[in-house]
């Protein structure tokens, strides 16, 4: 997994590559983190990840419980397997997806 942080203004963009599973999520976790603590809004492009485990999820879960708390969560470029994932765990009803 690779992951590239760009900063605008208040808002941090986490692109992410690869699979986010068991291995990784502490990782993802991470670099969350440090990259949270001062950003309002958090946006997660992953259109270029192929696999997210249940691992994967609860650290998107975390991440967005955490924003809640400052201007949101954004997921961006989901592609086909990705969505069809976060849509039968039914996340696309709490998570902010943006085509």
């Amino acid at each position: 997994m690779n992951i590239n942080t760009t900063k605008s203004g208040n808002t941090r963009t986490m692109a992410v590559e690869g699979r986010i599973d068991t291995l990784t999520a502490p990782e993802f976790e991470s670099e969350f983190n440090s990259n949270a603590a001062d950003c309002d809004k958090m946006i997660f492009d992953l259109k270029d990840v192929d696999y997210i485990s249940s691992a994967g999820l609860r650290a998107i879960v975390f991440a967005h419980r955490e924003m809640e708390k400052k201007g949101g969560l954004v997921l961006r470029g989901l592609n086909k397997n990705i969505e069809t994932i976060i849509n039968m765990t039914g996340f696309n009803n709490v998570l902010n997806i943006e085509k």
